[in-house]
């Protein structure tokens, strides 16, 4: 198993910094998420040529690989223009994804729930014009559900990956949404088997407990998701019953650390939940 980190935390490090402040927490591996000076939330990469190729000379003097890059764009969204905006802004993350000698991308569904269909339709246009691509140059992708995405469910996200019947599209089990997901971690994790290449590890509370009042949003009725990213063990994810499965299933993919809750003591989270999954490793293997 790969871990990495998702230094979304560090987002504030220079980026040719960054490796060296990953390799000091005690990782060798860096999930990319959305930075403003690489690729922003929602829109066009802000990165050049040159400035990937003095990433990649900062990676490789620290030590470190990036295991997967992870842009957001609103591919499935319902409105046509937002959704062709982002089409073209994947093509342009794919290219980057390549130039930094990096075959793996992860994602969300996105969309909108409240337009489920309308939007998978927006998803599977999207797919076509993309999936050549990722084919031509090697790329895999791994999808999640996430909450308030027009699909949220762990089960129905599997089977729509089938759908798409390509070997380079996998799914991605994310234990902060454990509970947006159906609750069933085990069952999703077994259903998936294979098609389960990369997870997202953090803890999280579940929503639906104290009958339904675990949080009090208002105003009542509210249709807001709401979960954390907190450390291994501040939550409610059964963690043994997530590295029992992974073992069970043989997962050997990426394990990204994606704690977002702790900015103010984001290098002691980093390295606490460093130290957890190698204690749950040891313990399930």
């Amino acid at each position: 198993m790969k871990i990495a980190l998702d230094p979304y935390m560090l987002r504030r490090t220079p980026l040719l910094e960054l490796p060296r402040a990953v390799a000091d927490l005690g990782y060798h591996h860096i999930e990319l998420s959305p930075r403003d000076d690489f690729l922003p939330f929602f829109l066009h990469p802000r990165v050049d040529k040159s400035g990937v190729a003095a990433f990649r000379k900062a990676l490789a003097s620290a030590g470190v690989e990036v295991a997967s890059v992870l842009p957001l764009y609103k591919w499935s969204g319902p409105d046509e223009d937002e959704r062709q905006a982002a089409v073209r802004y994947w093509k342009r993350a794919i290219e980057i994804t390549v130039d930094l000698g990096v075959d793996v991308m992860n994602s969300e569904f996105n969309g909108r729930p409240e337009r489920a269909a309308e939007s998978e339709a927006q998803f599977w246009r999207s797919m076509e014009e993309l999936l050549p691509i990722f084919e031509r140059e090697g790329v895999r992708l791994v999808l999640e559900p996430h909450p308030d995405d027009f699909l949220e469910d762990g089960i129905g996200a599997v089977n729509l990956i089938r759908g798409i019947n390509s070997e380079l599209v996998s799914f991605l089990y994310c234990c902060p949404h454990t509970f947006h997901q159906g609750g069933n971690l085990a069952e999703i994790i077994r259903y998936a088997g294979p098609l389960l290449t990369q997870v997202h590890i953090a803890d999280s509370f579940d929503f639906r407990a104290s009958s339904g009042l675990r949080y009090i949003v208002n105003p009542p009725g509210s249709t807001a998701r709401i979960h954390q990213h907190l450390d291994i063990g501040q939550g409610e994810v059964d963690w043994d019953g997530f590295f029992g499965s992974l073992n069970e299933v043989g997962f050997d993919g990426i394990a990204t650390v994606c704690v977002f809750a702790w900015e103010e003591r984001a290098e002691d989270s980093a390295r606490y939940n460093l130290s957890q999954i190698n204690q749950y490793q040891q313990r399930h293997s």
